[in-house]
């Protein structure tokens, strides 16, 4: 394996992807994006220290790039019903669809720090700790987001911690799965 961490950074683009969707919920939004922090991590991949995790740097990139972008859009229209977005692709007909629809439409009430720390943990697969140094707050912080988030989700779902939930997307089965094993 080569000493370059530009070589790595190929590697997190999937999760960067899903993550900035959270974010977003755009996925044209999410694409420019990770775009400028992938640029912004290429152009400054001299500040990365090698030994440490390039995940947790790039998702920090990520998260500090859609923040800029969020305070200078504020004033632009958005697609807060996810209607355009929703347009752009067709879930499979089958009985999950419906649960998928039910599940965004909870997910997408939760506050934005409940859902960034349950995409983090529950469907990036970061520890607790490397998504506090992600969202630059204590482990607590985390761990009390998620499961304040999961607990509202169930709630507002109206089904057990052990009910089975069918879906067809990975981020929200990693979420769905942390639902059911943080309970």
């Amino acid at each position: 394996m080569s000493d370059d961490p530009r070589e790595e950074i190929v590697t997190h683009l999937g999760p960067m992807r899903a993550f900035a969707i959270s974010l977003t919920r755009n996925g044209a939004l999410a694409d420019d994006i990770v775009q400028d922090a992938l640029v912004k991590a290429w152009t400054n991949i001299d500040k990365f220290q090698p030994g440490t995790n390039m995940r947790a740097w790039l998702f920090t990139i990520l998260r500090n790039t859609y923040y800029s972008h969020h305070r200078k859009r504020r004033r632009e229209v958005e697609d807060t019903e996810g209607e355009l977005s929703a347009g752009l692709a067709q879930k499979p007909d089958h009985d999950g669809r419906l649960q998928m629809r039910d599940f965004s439409a909870a997910f997408g009430t939760l506050p934005e720090e409940q859902r960034e720390a349950l995409v983090l943990v529950g469907a990036g697969g970061f520890s607790y700790e490397e998504a506090a140094e992600t969202c630059g707050v204590a482990v607590g912080t985390i761990k009390s987001r998620v499961n304040r988030g999961r607990a509202r989700l169930v709630e507002l779902l109206e089904m057990s911690d052990t009910e089975p939930m069918e879906v067809t997307e990975a981020v929200t089965q990693g979420i769905v799965t942390l639902n059911q094993s943080v309970a």
